[in-house]
């Protein structure tokens, strides 16, 4: 007589041995320590780490599958990010130690290159665009938010932050110009700053025309090159043109003085993906929280934030980040 004997079940364990696989590959591991402040695409990461498309989708997929990396749609491409830990969770405090680790390595000098040569590839694209397009740039922007839109909730936030005479503020691609004036006329000194040649040429124009006497223009890349630091850093639907958006948060925040205010106005997360042939996004918007996990890495502490939902489906987020005083530092 034939008895079955009872299958045992262990779900708890396999999702943890689901963990502790994934981890158990040095490729994944190294994938999750490219992603710690990035995403890319499966294109990408197979260019970063020289192998092939498939041989990469398998060690994302394993990844996935143990909720080490999630994924989020841009347009036709999906890219992936780093899954953040749950304490709470079965594995949480495994996976938390896991990334832990994982951020004390050091990736291989060619893996390092590669990176930076896809974002430099990223960062070609948005300057080829906006060289062809500065004459439609107004166009452009107002297909998804105008300035006009989103104006008068910066301006909100600008004047509750009470700058004392003689601050100072920072445009980073201040675009046609389109808000310099406000910026002139509630600081001592503005300085307006851009990589492309032909927006700056708009900027200059406006501020001609608007006889602003206390704005300089610089042409300068906002990541790479010195620049003074000022008390008030505004970056108005800029960041989504960004190669690497997390490390360009790290690079504007060395901008703002201590005790200074870093000022972001983006779009909040979105899957309309004719933005990036007809306005050259590299991002469809961003999640609230990445800003200020982002932020928060960058040694910045949030502030008080603004929602503004506009009628074609966008939703602009307006978000101030404050610098610490470097004496309540070392206090």
């Amino acid at each position: 007589m034939n008895m079955r004997v009872p299958q045992l079940r262990f779900e708890p364990a396999d999702e943890l041995a689901a963990l502790c696989k994934a981890g158990g590959d040095p490729l994944r591991l190294n994938v999750l320590r490219a992603l710690t402040n990035d995403s890319f695409g499966v294109l990408e990461l197979a260019q970063i780490f020289a192998i092939g498309q498939s041989g990469m989708s398998h060690h994302l997929k394993v990844l996935a599958q143990a909720g080490l990396v999630a994924t989020r749609r841009e347009g036709n491409a999906i890219f992936y990010r780093r899954a953040l830990p749950h304490s709470e969770l079965l594995g949480g405090t495994l996976h938390g130690a896991l990334l832990a680790e994982v951020d004390e390595l050091q990736l291989p000098a060619e893996v390092q290159e590669r990176i930076a040569a896809v974002h430099a590839q990223r960062a070609a694209a948005s300057r080829d665009f906006f060289a062809k397009t500065a004459d439609k740039f107004q166009a452009q922007q107002d297909l998804i938010a105008g300035l006009p839109q989103y104006r008068d909730s910066v301006l909100a936030l600008l004047d509750a932050l009470g700058f004392a005479a003689g601050a100072t503020a920072l445009e980073v691609g201040p675009g046609d110009g389109g808000f310099l004036p406000e910026l002139a006329r509630r600081f001592s000194q503005v300085t307006a700053l851009d990589n492309s040649a032909a927006m700056l040429e708009l900027a200059r124009q406006r501020c001609a025309q608007e006889q602003l006497g206390n704005v300089e223009l610089l042409l300068a890349d906002a990541l790479n090159d010195e620049i003074g630091a000022a008390d008030c850093v505004v970056v108005n639907m800029v960041l989504h043109h960004f190669a690497a958006p997390a490390e360009a948060l790290k690079q504007l925040a060395r901008l703002v003085k201590p005790a200074g205010s870093l000022l972001i106005t983006e779009l909040c997360s979105h899957d309309q993906s004719w933005a990036r042939t007809a306005c050259g996004d590299l991002w469809l918007g961003f999640e609230q929280e990445d800003l200020a996990r982002w932020a928060d890495a960058a040694g910045l502490t949030p502030g008080e934030s603004l929602y503004v939902g506009l009628k074609n489906g966008f939703q602009i987020q307006v978000r101030h980040f404050a610098k610490p005083d470097a004496k309540q530092t070392q206090e």
